[in-house]
């Protein structure tokens, strides 16, 4: 009953018990699994698990083990011993969280709990991922929320084996990255006067000031809490449209001389978008260079989507660059930008990433996130595109769950219910070998128009994340034999652990997180 299901696990006999007595065996490269370990279930059991050299808990990575990879791990659990062993640390972090879930529910609570013996069943597992990049992205540019929620966000990504946080820092309706050369960013373009009530269009509004921004040492201090559980955090910076905040910071990068705009307080797609004059392409570097300087992630994402070209066809200056670069036409001005922008981020060292509709534009040297659908995905891949998966049919959660009259608000026009995002598939098996080989993996989106507080995010996250965790990571994890039994005992879990989410089984839920924007 573990989520994601175990590649290969067999029951064997008896059990293993930790008491006051237990201890940890864990040398060099080991000794960070065993500090989670120690940090993860004290709060509920009170267990020191010191450490010793007779520890009947041994943590050992061992490179020489074959088929591991880099996050895979063997477990095995009898009455005598508890041995986890892995290639690589990671494949450590990622056997303590199946330790998690292996012990009684209560081990999850984040208070003292009594008369509970703390005993894992005899198993032996060996446990591989299909796919390296599994992760969620998390929007804070529409909903800012504070670095604590953020490192709660990146315990339940890690309870899942998820591996990637892809934080949403910028929008249209606000930016929360702090850049010293630029401190209007987050000054006036942190700050929106009001949001919007309802779907994007329909002219309701709120009277509520949103605001909110982090500081540089909070975002360091969520790398490290991330990387101790085996989570990379991913940084996006949206760029050359969704950038009506940075915009009402900063009016001189946009196309219109002498324009003044605030931030927007709308959803949907925003016409205001960069200008590709000089001045624009120096701030970019600017603001991505200090990015690099919290963020060690060796990805950075750029966002580079639904960027309306209406501003550049109708700005002399637009129009003379895109002649002076040889192109065809404005519009062609939105690869020309990506491309200036990813050989910045290459000559870094880094890999540039970005959203994509169809990738026909962006140059080769992007990884790409197709949205739209898997076949844009397949076209990517064709045109020697790496990939990560996020469909919208399938990893889209701010779409409802269900078609509940009760259910929250989400987007219009699809339910994207628990069984879609199960049936996922990051590599379809139609694709052909060469375009599979392509994909890095999958995540999920979590959009935040419809979510403002963190338990509205838990509801549309879960337990729609977990179905994703499970593809992600075990590909033949079946629906109805394998996942669902599972669910239904991990809901304990997310309950032990406080998670607001949709009831596992019911035609209807249960009391629901109230939005703000019915």
């Amino acid at each position: 009953m573990i989520i994601p299901r175990p590649t290969q696990l067999t029951r064997i006999p008896g059990r293993f018990t930790f008491d006051e007595s237990t201890t940890v065996r864990a040398e060099g490269a080991a000794r960070p699994a065993a500090d989670l370990l120690r940090t993860l279930l004290a709060p509920a059991t009170g267990l020191p698990l010191r450490s010793s050299p007779a520890g009947r808990v041994v943590l050992a990575v061992d490179p020489e083990l074959g088929g591991l990879g880099a996050e895979g791990y063997g477990l095995t659990a009898s009455p005598d011993a508890l041995l986890l062993r892995a290639a690589r640390p990671e494949g450590l972090l990622r056997g303590v969280q199946t330790i998690r879930q292996l012990l009684p529910v209560e081990a999850l609570s984040p208070r003292p709990v009594a008369g509970v013996p703390w005993w894992i069943p005899g198993v032996q597992i060996t446990d591989v991922p299909r796919f390296g990049w599994r992760g969620a992205m998390l929007d804070v540019a529409r909903r800012f929320q504070p670095v604590s929620y953020l490192r709660r966000f990146v315990d339940l990504l890690a309870l899942h084996k998820l591996n990637v946080l892809h934080l949403h820092l910028t929008d249209d309706q606000g930016w929360r990255m702090p850049v010293a050369a630029y401190p209007r960013l987050t000054e006036v373009g942190g700050v929106r006067a009001r949001s919007m009530l309802g779907r994007a269009g329909s002219g309701r509004f709120d009277d509520e000031p949103h605001a909110g921004a982090y500081t540089s040492a909070e975002l360091r201090s969520l790398v490290a809490y991330a990387a101790e559980r085996g989570v990379a955090v991913v940084p996006e910076i949206e760029m050359p449209g969704h950038a009506r905040a940075a915009l009402a910071a900063y009016p001189e990068l946009g196309n219109v001389p002498g324009r003044r705009l605030d931030v927007w307080t709308e959803w949907g797609v925003c016409e205001n978008v960069f200008g590709v004059h000089d001045e624009v392409l120096d701030f970019c570097r600017t603001v991505l260079g200090e990015v690099m300087d919290v963020f060690p992630s060796r990805y950075v994402h750029v966002g580079g989507d639904e960027c309306p070209v209406t501003e550049w066809e109708t700005s002399p200056a637009a129009r003379a660059r895109a002649a002076e670069a040889g192109l065809a036409a404005p519009k062609a001005l939105h690869g020309w930008f990506l491309g200036r922008i990813g050989e910045f981020l290459l000559d870094a060292g880094r890999t540039p990433l970005c959203w994509a509709d169809d990738s026909g534009a962006l140059p080769p040297e992007f990884t790409v996130m197709p949205w739209r659908d898997a076949a844009h995905g397949l076209s990517a891949a064709r045109r020697g595109h790496q990939l990560v998966m996020a469909p919208h049919r399938a990893t889209y959660l701010d779409y409802p769950q269900s078609d509940d009259p009760g259910e929250p608000l989400g987007q219009a026009g699809e339910v994207v219910d628990l069984r879609a995002v199960h049936a996922g598939e990051a590599a379809p098996s139609s694709w052909e070998p060469a375009a599979a080989a392509r994909v890095l993996g999958t995540q999920a989106q979590v959009w935040t128009e419809f979510a403002r507080t963190p338990e509205q995010v838990e509801y549309l996250t879960f337990p729609r994340l977990c179905a994703l965790a499970d593809r992600a990571w075990n590909p033949a994890s079946h629906w109805a034999t394998d996942f669902l039994p599972a669910l239904q005992h991990h809901e304990a879990r997310l309950a032990a652990l406080g998670v607001t989410h949709r009831a596992v089984g019911l035609a209807r839920p249960g009391p629901l997180p109230r939005t703000t924007s019915h």
